[in-house]
């Protein structure tokens, strides 16, 4: 009980009450929209290549505008960031909706509206990001960022999901888009009853032209990431082991699945649901809990041991060995999250932190289409045994070549965080 009240403890701030908030409806709205964009799309008589298209364009609207997102969350009360992105998702929706249940709504809009839909993702987590520290003492971010670790993977993979499927399934995919525009525009409600704290960096002292000074700002964001050798080295392994490992349990694990358990969709869906509740207990045992001392090398192995459990795919000849493994590796993946997005907010300085959790959004996903593309071929190349076995074992000897190389142990040491300490420099190595 002590553990779980450390977990909750964020939510005796009211401001932090209302953020919460707005993100738990946010993660059902996200999660509302991926169902009901498909369904949508197969009732306006599109196929896979339609799907593909308006996904696509979701995504593409994400990373054209992440580094942006950096750069708004750094120079703009995070606040008024926020509440355009619920708006952005809110009002467009509630349009396809709206058209969609009077039968009159063509492809081109809803794909415009997914291409919206992704230029407010690309926005919000960075903003999103920079405003928690400015809500919450020190103590309280490391179960901050476990009560979100819990509730993206309950919310998101689960509870928008299931919504928009049954709504879509006893209405029509115009009442599920209903829903997510609601749930969207709770959002708003909620940022509209937070303060607009100030942005914390210090005024220009000459007026620089807006691009010129966008420039110059990303150009200090990268400099602080080559500079920092933590935060360089953690995300140049983040890179390469979702390069190696998320092609395989993206598109490999259901034919795993179905070739060698004699499973379904059914049986797939709950492994995806194991590793949903392995993140959700992963974040809550991290956030009942102080932060490690040892937090950088603990959040590492933590990433790279939990790979392990992909050879499991390989290898195993039944269900329920694939069902425990997603378990392990949800909570291993959600347990590192949390100490990662507690340590952005305790070291790296508050006038950088927008700019370095773009970054963070952008690199350590760089790979992943890559990965994707590459998951089939090499499968059909060396077989499904080898890549899965390759898939586990190698993320494990990265995290120790991270560690060591970059020397974590030291860092960790010399900048400990199990109590309070001086805020970092800005542009020093940290």
């Amino acid at each position: 009980m002590a553990g779980l009240a450390r977990a909750l403890t964020p939510l005796r701030t009211p401001q932090y009450r209302r953020l919460a908030l707005s993100l738990g409806l946010s993660l059902v709205a996200n999660g509302s929209w991926a169902i009901a964009l498909v369904w949508q799309v197969v009732a306006l008589g599109g196929g896979p290549a339609e799907v593909s298209l308006v996904s696509g364009l979701t995504a593409g609207g994400t990373l054209a505008v992440a580094l942006l997102g950096g750069v708004l969350a750094d120079r703009v009360p995070q606040r008024h960031i926020l509440l355009a992105v619920a708006l952005l998702q809110a009002v467009p929706v509630a349009g396809v909706a709206v058209l969609s249940l009077a039968d009159a709504l063509p492809l081109e809009l809803l794909a415009a509206v997914g291409l919206l839909g992704g230029v407010g993702m690309g926005l919000y987590y960075p903003a999103y990001s920079a405003l928690v520290p400015t809500l919450l003492p020190e103590e309280d971010l490391l179960a901050a960022n476990g009560l979100e670790g819990m509730m993206r993977p309950v919310l998101h993979q689960v509870a928008g999901p299931a919504a928009a499927g049954l709504l879509v399934a006893s209405v029509s995919p115009g009442a599920a888009l209903l829903v997510t525009a609601a749930a969207a525009a709770g959002a708003a409600v909620c940022v509209a009853g937070l303060p607009a704290t100030p942005v914390r960096r210090e005024p220009a002292a000459v007026p620089v032209h807006p691009v010129r000074a966008v420039i110059s700002d990303l150009r200090e964001g990268f400099g602080y990431l080559v500079r920092t050798p933590w935060l360089l080295a953690t995300l140049l392994f983040a890179s390469l082991m979702l390069l190696v490992m998320m092609g395989p349990l993206e598109v490999l694990a259901p034919f795993a699945i179905r070739d060698r358990a004699d499973g379904g969709p059914f049986q797939h869906a709950l492994v995806l649901a194991a590793f949903g509740v392995g993140g959700a207990v992963g974040s809550l045992v991290v956030a009942s809990r102080r932060l490690p001392r040892r937090y950088l090398t603990v959040m590492n192995l933590l990433w790279g041991l939990g790979c392990l459990p992909l050879a499991v795919f390989g290898l195993a000849r039944h269900v329920a060995p694939m069902i425990l493994a997603g378990l392990v590796m949800g909570a291993a993946f959600q347990g590192g999250m949390v100490i990662w997005g507690t340590l952005l907010q305790r070291r790296v300085p508050p006038a950088l932190l927008g700019r370095v959790s773009s970054l963070d959004f952008l690199l350590s996903g760089a790979f992943m289409p890559l990965s994707m593309a590459l998951a089939g071929p090499v499968s059909e190349a060396a077989g499904l045994t080898a890549t899965f076995l390759v898939a586990g074992l190698v993320p494990p000897v990265l995290a120790v070549v991270a560690v060591l190389v970059a020397r974590l142990p030291a860092d960790e040491l010399a900048h400990p965080l199990d109590r309070r300490p001086a805020a970092e420099q800005v542009g020093a190595p940290a």
